[in-house]
C-alpha cells in the first residue's frame, strides 16, 4: 500500500497535520477511510487530504 496522499488540515486531528496516509475506501458524500502510516484509521472528508505532487 502506498502512502501518496498527506494530511493537510490542522483544525481536525492537529497532531497528524503533514503526515502521510492512505486512502483505503472512498464513499459517497465525498467521504473516505484514511489510513496513517503508524495504522491508525480515521472516517473523513476527502477535502482533508491531498496527493503528495
Amino acid at each position: 500500500m502506498g502512502f501518496i496522499y498527506y494530511w493537510r488540515v490542522r483544525t481536525r486531528l492537529a497532531e497528524r497535520f503533514g503526515q502521510r496516509c492512505a486512502v483505503l475506501v472512498r464513499g459517497k458524500m465525498n467521504s473516505c477511510l484514511v489510513q496513517f502510516e503508524d495504522g491508525h484509521k480515521v472516517i473523513t472528508s476527502r477535502n482533508y487530504v491531498r496527493k503528495i505532487q
